[in-house]
């Protein structure tokens, strides 16, 4: 949900009719699925990485308004909270050279970005969790400035009714309250595009829903939340509980959360918006003026823009995304699964490994997803953001089977042959899918080596848990800023 809101109230009528004109919007885009030219040729990608900002303490820095006009580059833009930016990647094609071409953008526009945030005495970070906010940073005061997010959040607490509780038992166990969404801002995130033509959505997302599990036990970056270490990637907790409009009454009946993992496979991307609009009632009515009908009547492209904005407050783990580029429609998978960090190069093993395996899978014989119960897929999810590297998931003709066991002998080979179907070079793909190699033969990934730092101060030089987090937090901004793979770093 990136547009900007005007308005701080809405009434009754304002809500019936958002749900009419959303319904007309449904309806415009199943006859747009049926005869409609979407582009679909060359398949884009794209990457956006959400980022923290600390002071020279490791602190969290509420100054993204100001370190954004430093920056002045529009990839940048505000996130949730004062301490959060997102850099959105300019979209291209991965074949060839792509994500060659993708890490020296990155780099490129990180070093520029920390350059002149250093001039403020701010450092840029990527970490899925910011290891060192305590319960005083994330309240409503440092939500970022922007009234769309004052909106969203005013609406979201409004529709449950009461505090949001934060209940969440890993190796320790957190458990408090409170009173705004800001506690979302915590989670910094990366976040995949893919496009895929109509014909095809239904077998990427199943694709993605299966693989989800396996890429956040991979990747998992965010162990620690106000000094507590809780799941390998916190952040799937957090972000599912932040956000919850459910009082307990409601959770009890039945009623899907605003953060979704699904419940179950789909056969097009029309039933995931049908879904949006039969489970979840308008967080943000807002109308446009434009009647979808006559557009499309008239041989234009439909903004949908009620529909769109819809979507944008239904949380999806693997989102539907309807989007107009030069003109044309196109439909993305965005994969939100992963954290932000450890470094660019990680990041981009990370994309080599979703974009290859979501490939192969959709691309094969025997769809997974007809081998796989979607309940298995989603169980599969919540242990890996559980235990991470140590996770044992339930894998078709395997049973249950380490998620390093899986990787090594089955995923990887699919995913190398997807990724040769996108026409990546082979001196990329194995660059990339061996950083994932090296992850699972070594154990290591963010969240194993944030752990192993804190351990080790704490143990070998006497650290409180507090003073620990800061001191680990110091040495993985610095090791960050090699880009060498996080499975590569030192403990000490």
């Amino acid at each position: 949900m990136g547009r900007d809101v005007g308005r701080a109230a809405f009434s009754r009528e304002d809500r019936m009719r958002y749900r009419q004109k959303v319904r007309r919007c449904l309806d415009v885009f199943a006859l747009m699925l049926d005869d409609f030219g979407f582009d679909a040729d060359r398949p884009m990608t794209g990457l956006e990485i959400e980022l923290n900002l600390v002071d020279p303490l490791a602190e969290p820095a509420m100054r993204n308004e100001e370190i954004l006009a430093a920056i002045a580059d529009p990839l940048f833009q505000t996130e949730l909270g004062q301490f959060n930016l997102e850099l959105n990647a300019n979209p291209r094609l991965i074949s060839n050279g792509g994500f060659a071409d993708y890490e020296r953008d990155l780099r490129g526009s990180l070093d520029r970005a920390d350059e002149r945030a250093a001039r403020s005495d701010t450092r840029i970070v990527l970490v899925g969790i910011l290891p060192t906010l305590t319960e005083r940073h994330l309240i409503a005061d440092n939500l970022s400035t922007n009234e769309r997010y004052r909106v969203l959040n005013d609406q979201i607490v409004g529709a449950r009714g009461e505090d949001i509780e934060l209940d969440i038992r890993g190796v320790e166990r957190l458990r408090t309250h409170t009173d705004s969404i800001a506690p979302e801002a915590a989670c910094t995130s990366l976040q995949f595009h893919l496009q895929v033509a109509p014909d095809s959505f239904a077998d990427y997302w199943n694709a993605s829903q299966a693989i989800a599990g396996v890429q956040v036990a991979v990747g998992a970056n965010s162990p620690f939340l106000y000094g507590r270490q809780l799941w390998a990637e916190t952040r799937i907790a957090l972000f599912e509980q932040a956000t919850d409009t459910r009082p307990d009454e409601l959770k009890a009946q039945g009623v899907r959360p605003r953060v979704w993992f699904g419940e179950r496979w789909i056969t097009s991307i029309f039933d995931l918006f049908e879904e949006n609009v039969r489970y979840f009632p308008p967080l943000l009515p807002i109308c446009e003026t434009e009647d979808p009908v006559e557009v499309l009547h008239a041989g234009g492209v439909p903004e949908l823009a009620e529909l769109r904005l819809h979507n944008g407050t239904v949380y999806r783990w693997n989102r539907p995304v309807y989007d107009i580029m030069d003109g044309r429609p196109h439909l993305r998978v965005e994969n939100r699964v992963l954290p932000a960090g450890p470094t660019v190069v990680d990041m981009l093993a990370n994309a080599a490994f979703y974009f290859g395996l979501a490939r192969g899978l959709a691309e094969a014989d025997r769809p997974i997803w007809s081998q796989l119960t979607f309940s298995s897929a989603e169980e599969n999810f919540h242990a890996a953001a559980r235990r991470g590297m140590d996770a044992v998931l339930h894998w078709p003709r395997l049973g249950e089977v380490p998620v390093t066991t899986l990787v090594l002998d089955v995923l990887l080979p699919i995913a190398a042959a997807g990724l040769d179907g996108f026409g990546v070079s082979p001196a990329e793909r194995d660059r990339l899918l061996g950083i994932i190699e090296q992850r699972c033969r070594t154990g290591r990934n963010g969240a194993v080596w944030q752990t192993a730092a804190v351990w080790a101060a704490e143990r070998q030089h006497g650290l409180d848990r507090a003073a620990a987090l800061h001191h680990m937090l110091q040495r993985y901004a610095e090791l960050q800023r090699t880009n060498e793979p996080v499975h590569t770093w030192p403990i000490d």
